[in-house]
């Protein structure tokens, strides 16, 4: 299928109301006890770097690769949600992702099968900007209805030994139940593709995917 790209600018703490950062993104539906990363230099990593958007910019906890520069990381959440953008901050420089592959619901998958892209992933991010900010990535929302559990591979780096990452965030929609019955909390009514750096992306997924 063809591919297309976004225009983005550079984040900005303008954009951001104080306080605004978990009701904005996904971060409250992340089961954060359950993430796991293959190939993390320091165990528990990849939870750390999931954080409040207010905390973007803290590079306290970092998740770096250990022995080369892939990484496979699962992000399962609380209930279902739909995904409508992924938000990076990596780097510095060579140590930027040079491709992130997404997966819906594969808790399963390993490297190998990763690599071979068996199965074939949901989408697939061909670059990721190699800047010091926040990067959000559009994705295409109609692949990641009813998610429970979103995987990313990192093929490798830009060119560094190993891939650092010091913030990881999703934007979206969740569904939480309540005594009157399910009731649906946006936690963002639509993306800001036109507020963040370039990123592009193809529409590589599974055959039937609109």
């Amino acid at each position: 299928m063809a591919g297309c790209s976004h225009e983005h600018r550079h984040d900005d703490a303008d954009h951001v109301k104080p306080g605004e950062g978990q009701q904005d993104l996904l971060y409250l539906a992340v089961d954060r006890d359950r993430i796991t990363a293959l190939n993390e230099r320091e165990a528990g990593s990849a939870a750390r770097v999931v954080k409040p958007y207010d905390a973007r910019l803290d590079e306290t906890h970092v998740l770096e690769s250990d022995v080369d520069d892939e990484l496979l990381i699962t992000v399962p959440f609380t209930g279902s949600v739909r995904v409508r953008a992924l938000l990076l901050r990596s780097g510095p420089g060579g140590a930027t992702p040079r491709a992130v592959h997404l997966y819906k619901n594969a808790e399963s998958l390993d490297f190998d099968d990763a690599a071979d892209e068996s199965p074939p992933p949901t989408q697939k991010l061909t670059s990721v900007p190699e800047t010091s900010e926040v990067v959000e990535i559009p994705l295409l929302a109609a692949r990641f209805p009813d998610v429970q559990a979103l995987t990313l591979y990192i093929p490798g780096s830009l060119g560094g030994a190993r891939t650092r990452l010091s913030f990881l965030g999703f934007r979206g929609e969740a569904r939480v139940a309540q005594r009157s019955g399910p009731a649906q909390i946006v936690y963002e009514a639509a993306p800001r593709a036109a507020d963040h750096p370039r990123a592009r992306e193809t529409n590589d997924a599974r055959p039937g995917s609109t």
